[in-house]
């Protein structure tokens, strides 16, 4: 069957902001949205040509000045603020965060995939590291966005996990689990923001992907890697009215069945065990 593309008319002119946007799967989560017209401020950890890079494609599909890119420390909260305040002088408030950046397991082994990681091994500033940039940082950022939706009575949150296999895999803290603390934070305030109008959900790709979170020549279990742009499958619906007061929920991109329509393809990824 052939796939559908899915438009989503809220879209057009939606300002959203993506951590982690410059390349794998935010870069993905960016153009898929700039297709349907959103406003796109794209995140970096430091200046690079792939930041430069991806909001110059965005800019030629959106406009110049649809598209703002910035510089931002996830781990300092001022910083977060700061750039948040920025993007809203720029381009409007923001109406949805997508919560991306991270630190995979290569800031404390970069052979974690062939060696096995103890966690009694780990240096502690490595541990600091990732678990800052991934639970702090998705804190940071939202505790930088979120009064503002709620002033407003509209937003939402989407925060990027991983596969309940890797949550839990030996070897891999604190990256897993920093992740299950990002799924547990997302259900606690979606449960907080009940009745303001701000939604929270995980969005996942359901299996290794090709990202440079992981070592040159990596393959997943299964032999493969899911290219990056797994992810744009349900981004826009997501991001979009259609999913509007649906919160605390967990979707998994590859079992997003882009043949069906978006709201029935939304509620087969729906899945809190995968």
């Amino acid at each position: 069957m052939r796939t559908r593309v899915h438009r989503f008319p809220s879209l057009n002119g939606r300002v959203i902001l993506i951590t982690g946007g410059a390349r794998g799967l935010g870069r993905e989560m960016a153009l898929a949205l700039a297709e349907q017209g959103a406003k796109l401020a794209i995140g970096g950890s430091r200046p690079s040509a792939e930041l430069d890079e991806t909001v110059a494609e965005i800019r030629v599909m959106v406009g110049h000045a649809q598209a703002v890119g910035m510089v931002v420390d996830v781990t300092d909260f001022q910083a977060c603020r700061s750039s948040v305040e920025a993007v809203e002088r720029a381009l409007g408030p923001i109406d949805v965060l997508v919560n991306n950046a991270a630190l995979g397991m290569l800031a404390v082994n970069v052979s974690y995939t062939t060696e096995t990681t103890r966690f009694w091994t780990i240096d502690p500033a490595g541990w600091r590291k990732i678990v800052d940039a991934n639970v702090n940082g998705t804190f940071h950022m939202s505790r930088a966005v979120v009064p503002g939706m709620v002033s407003r009575r509209f937003g939402k949150v989407i925060n990027i996990s991983t596969s309940n296999s890797t949550i839990n895999r030996k070897g891999y803290t604190p990256y897993g689990p920093s992740k299950a603390a990002i799924e547990s934070m997302s259900r606690a305030w979606a449960a907080e923001l009940a009745g303001t109008g701000v939604d929270v959900n995980c969005y996942l790709p359901g299996g290794a992907s090709q990202t440079a979170i992981l070592p040159p020549g990596t393959t997943g279990s299964d032999g493969n890697l899911f290219p990056a742009e797994i992810m744009r499958r349900g981004i826009g619906w997501l991001c979009a009215d259609e999913s509007n007061g649906i919160t605390g929920e967990r979707y998994v991109a590859r079992l997003w069945d882009e043949t069906l329509s978006s709201d029935e393809a939304a509620r087969k990824a729906m899945d809190m065990h995968y």
